[in-house]
C-alpha cells in the first residue's frame, strides 16, 4: 500500500509541476509582448531612466501575470510565483552580484535574441530616410554613451589600456627614426651607389602611407583591437625578416611591408582610447598617450648610440653573408612591437564600435567590465553597473555579393577582400560628405603641411650633420707629394690622407685598413697586399706591376683608370666592408638625434596639462606658427652647435601641434569613420614625409636656405588653417 501511495503522490507532483511550467511560459510570452510594445518608447528615454528600470520591469510583469489569467490564486500552496521560480530565498540576488546581460531589441536580430519583423511601412523607406533615422540615433548614443563612460570612472582599465596602446605608439616612432639611423649603415654595408641612396626612407614612408589608409579603414569595419593585432604583427615579423636578409632589394620590401603593417598604430590606437574616455579625460590623456612616440625615439636613438657603432657586435658566415651591428639594432628595435601584439590579446574591443555594429550584448559585457574593473582598483567593488540597456543605431543593411558555396575557398577569400576593400572605399567617401567634408580637407592640409616640415628637416638631419663633419674631417686631411718608399712593411691604419706622385717598391701592406685614403699618380711596384680593408678608399691613374693581392676589397670600382700588369688578385672580399672603430660621427649624430628627441619632453607635458584649458585649435596654430618661426633661424646657423640647438627648439615647440592634432582628429569623425578618416589624414602625414624625404635630401650639400625657408613657409600655413577647424573641446564622441 504505501508503494501504491507513493506512485499516486509522485504522479501528483508531476502534474502540478507541468501545470506550474505552463503557465510560466504563458506569463513570459506575455512579458516579452509588453516588452516590445513599450520598447519605442524605453529607447527615447535618458540614462536617468535606468535607476528605474527594475522598477518599471516589475510593474510590466505584474500587469503581464493579470492579464495571463487567475488561474494561478487556485494553484496549491506549494506553487511558487514565476518571479521566485527556480530559486529559494536564500538564493536572492544581492548587490554587486554579476545578474546577466540585459535583453535588447531593436528591430534586428542579435546574438541570443529573437528577430522581429520589420513594419512593411519601413521596407518602404527610402535610404536617405533610414540615414536621417541613423543619425538621430548615433546622436542619441552619445549622449548616452557620455554618461555611461563618466559611470565607468577613469581608473586602472584606462591605465592598463593606456600602457598597452603605448606600446603600439612607441613603436611607431622607433619605426620613423630606424630609417634616419640605419641608412647609411645599410648602404655602405649593400654597397648601395648614391643614385639608389636614400630609397629606403621613402619606401618606409610610402609602405606607412598605404597602411594608415588600409588598416584605419579596416578597423571600422572589423574592430579596432583585431586590427591593430594584425597590424602590428605585419610590423614585427618583416621587421625582424629584414634583419637576415643580404639583398638591397630584400631588405627593402621587407622594411616597406613591415611600414605596411605599422602604419596602421597612428589611427587605430588614438581611435580605440579615445572610445573608452570620458569627455573631461580625452585632452589630457591622448596628449599623454602621445608621449610614447617620444619614448619610442628615446628608445631609437639609445639602442643606435649603443649598438651600430661597435663593429664587434657582429658575425659572418664567409664572405657572402655579413651580420653587422646595424641588424642587431634593427631586431632590438622590433621588440616594443612584440610586446605590444603580446598585451593586446588580453585587452577587449572597442565597446563605442561594438554599438556602432549594433553588438548590445558585447559592449554591455566591456562596458561592466571597465566598470568593475575600475570600482574594484578604487576599493568599492560592491558598486553596481546600474545600466540596462544601450541605445543602438539604426542598423543599415549593404548588398553584398555573396559567392555560390560551390565555389572554391581561394575565390571566396577573393569575394571576402573585394567586399571590404569596397566598404573600406564607400566609408572613405563619405569622408566627404556633409557634414565632415570642410573638415576632411582642412585637416589633410594641416596634417601635409605639418608632416611635410618636420620629416623633411628631422629625418636627414643625421646627413647634414654628416655633411658638415664631413667638412671638417676634409680639412685635416693630410697631403703626400712625390714620396718614395721601398721595402717597408705597412700594418697599421692610414686614414684621412692624399698621396700624389707616389713610389712604393717591394713593400708590404698586411692586416691594415686605409680609411679615406686616396692615391693618385702614384705607381706600386713588385708589393703585396694581404688581409686590407679599405672604406673611402682609391687608387687614381696608378699603375701596379708585379703585385700580388691576397683577401683584399680592393676591385675594379676603387681602381679609377689605373693599370694592372702581371699582377694577381686572390680571394678578394665580396661585399662592402664597414668599420665604425672610433667612429666619433656615428656618435654624434645618434646623441645628436637623443638630444632632439628628448627636447619634446617639456612639450608633451605642456600640452597634455593646457589642452583642455587653452583648446585644442589655440594650440595647434600656434604651435604651427612658433615652430615655424624657429625653424625659419635655422638659415642663421654657422655652426653645428647652433644648428643643434635650434632643432631642439623646433622639436619643442612642434610637438605641441601634433598632440592637439591627433586629438582634434579623433574627435571631429563620428564613430563608424573615425578609424577611416584618422587613416586618410595619417596617409597624407607618410606623403608629406616621403616628399620631404626626397626634396630635403637631394638638396643637402647644395644649399639649406632653400629647405628651410620651404619647411618654415608650410608650417606658417598649415598652422593658419588649423585655426579654421571646429573647436571640439565640448563636444560628446559621436
Amino acid at each position: 500500500m504505501d508503494e501504491v501511495h507513493d506512485n499516486r503522490t509522485s504522479l501528483v507532483r508531476g502534474a502540478k509541476d507541468i501545470a506550474k511550467e505552463a503557465k510560466r511560459q504563458a506569463a513570459k510570452k506575455v512579458s516579452k509582448a509588453a516588452d516590445r510594445a513599450s520598447n519605442e518608447y524605453s529607447t527615447h528615454h535618458n540614462y536617468g531612466r535606468f535607476q528605474n528600470e527594475d522598477e518599471e520591469e516589475e510593474n510590466r510583469n505584474a500587469d503581464a501575470r493579470r492579464d495571463s489569467g487567475g488561474a494561478g490564486a487556485d494553484e496549491d500552496d506549494g506553487a511558487s510565483s514565476d518571479a521566485t521560480e527556480g530559486h529559494d530565498d536564500e538564493d536572492e540576488i544581492y548587490e554587486g552580484e554579476y545578474q546577466g546581460v540585459p535583453a535588447y531589441v531593436y528591430g534586428k536580430k542579435g546574438d541570443g535574441q529573437m528577430a522581429l519583423a520589420k513594419p512593411a511601412s519601413e521596407s518602404l523607406k527610402g535610404r536617405k530616410e533610414l540615414e536621417n533615422e541613423r543619425q538621430v540615433d548615433e546622436e542619441e548614443l552619445a549622449q548616452q554613451y557620455e554618461l555611461i563612460m563618466q559611470e565607468c570612472g577613469h581608473g586602472r582599465f584606462q591605465w592598463q589600456l593606456f600602457f598597452v596602446l603605448g606600446l603600439a605608439l612607441m613603436s611607431d616612432g622607433v619605426e620613423v627614426f630606424v630609417v634616419g639611423f640605419v641608412l647609411p649603415s645599410a648602404e655602405t654595408d649593400m654597397c648601395v651607389p648614391n643614385s639608389a641612396a636614400g630609397w629606403l626612407g621613402s619606401i618606409v614612408y610610402l609602405g606607412m602611407m598605404f597602411g594608415a589608409f588600409f588598416w584605419g579603414g579596416l578597423s571600422d569595419k572589423l574592430g579596432r583591437k583585431q586590427c591593430l593585432l594584425i597590424a602590428m604583427s605585419f610590423n614585427g615579423f618583416f621587421a625582424f625578416l629584414s634583419s637576415f636578409v643580404q639583398g638591397y632589394s630584400m631588405f627593402l620590401l621587407c622594411r616597406m611591408v613591415s611600414g605596411f603593417g605599422i602604419g596602421g598604430a597612428v589611427p587605430i590606437v588614438f581611435s580605440y582610447f579615445a572610445e573608452v574616455l570620458a569627455r573631461e579625460k580625452r585632452g589630457e590623456h591622448l596628449s599623454w598617450l602621445c608621449m610614447f612616440w617620444m619614448i619610442g625615439g628615446i628608445y631609437a636613438s639609445a639602442m643606435a648610440w649603443a649598438i651600430i657603432p661597435h663593429y664587434g657586435w657582429s658575425f659572418s658566415m664567409g664572405s657572402a653573408y655579413q651580420f653587422h651591428s646595424w641588424r642587431v639594432f634593427v631586431v632590438v628595435c622590433a621588440l616594443p612591437c612584440v610586446s605590444a601584439v603580446v598585451a593586446l590579446t588580453f585587452m577587449p574591443e572597442s565597446p563605442r564600435f561594438f554599438l556602432e555594429m549594433g553588438k548590445h550584448d558585447e559592449a554591455w559585457m566591456v562596458l561592466k567590465h571597465i566598470h568593475d574593473t575600475n570600482m574594484r582598483a578604487r576599493g568599492e567593488p560592491e558598486r553596481v553597473f546600474t545600466v540596462n540597456r544601450i541605445k543602438i543605431p539604426k542598423q543599415l543593411d549593404e548588398l553584398v555579393e555573396m559567392p555560390n558555396e560551390s565555389v572554391n575557398p581561394v575565390t571566396k577569400v577573393l569575394y571576402r577582400i573585394k567586399a571590404e576593400l569596397r566598404g573600406i572605399w564607400l566609408t572613405f567617401m563619405r569622408c566627404f560628405s556633409y557634414p565632415v567634408k570642410d573638415n576632411t580637407i582642412k585637416l589633410a592640409a594641416v596634417w601635409f603641411t605639418l608632416s611635410f616640415g618636420y620629416y623633411g628637416l628631422s629625418v636627414w638631419f643625421p646627413d647634414v650633420i654628416k655633411h658638415l663633419q664631413a667638412d671638417e674631417y676634409a680639412s685635416r686631411v693630410k697631403i703626400h707629394s712625390n714620396e718614395r718608399i721601398e721595402d717597408f712593411t705597412f700594418n697599421f691604419t692610414l686614414e684621412n690622407q692624399i698621396h700624389r706622385n707616389g713610389a712604393f717598391v717591394n713593400d708590404r701592406f698586411i692586416g691594415m685598413k686605409f680609411k679615406a685614403v686616396a692615391f693618385v699618380d702614384s705607381s706600386f711596384q713588385n708589393c703585396y697586399f694581404e688581409d686590407v680593408s679599405s672604406v673611402g678608399t682609391y687608387f687614381k691613374n696608378c699603375s701596379f706591376v708585379d703585385s700580388f693581392f691576397y683577401n683584399t676589397d680592393i676591385n675594379d670600382s676603387k681602381l679609377m683608370n689605373s693599370k694592372v700588369i702581371n699582377s694577381s688578385f686572390h680571394h678578394n672580399k665580396t661585399g662592402c666592408q664597414m668599420t665604425f672603430d672610433d667612429d666619433y660621427s656615428a656618435y654624434w649624430v645618434y646623441f645628436v638625434n637623443f638630444l632632439g628627441t628628448l627636447a619634446v619632453l617639456p612639450g608633451n607635458i605642456v600640452s597634455a596639462l593646457l589642452m583642455d584649458k587653452i583648446g585644442r585649435l589655440s594650440m595647434l596654430g600656434g604651435s604651427m606658427v612658433l615652430s615655424g618661426i624657429s625653424c625659419f633661424f635655422l638659415w642663421f646657423g654657422t655652426s653645428e652647435s647652433m644648428m643643434i640647438f635650434m632643432l631642439c627648439l623646433y622639436n619643442g615647440l612642434s610637438i605641441s601641434a601634433w598632440n592637439s592634432l591627433d586629438v582634434v582628429t579623433a574627435e571631429l569623425y563620428p564613430t563608424d569613420r573615425r578609424g577611416t578618416g584618422f587613416g586618410f589624414c595619417n596617409a597624407m602625414c607618410k606623403l608629406a614625409a616621403v616628399l620631404g624625404n626626397l626634396i630635403f635630401g637631394s638638396l643637402v650639400g647644395i644649399t639649406k636656405a632653400l629647405p628651410i625657408l620651404l619647411a618654415s613657409a608650410v608650417l606658417v600655413g598649415g598652422g593658419l588653417v588649423g585655426l579654421r577647424l571646429p573647436d571640439t573641446r565640448a563636444n560628446v564622441l559621436m
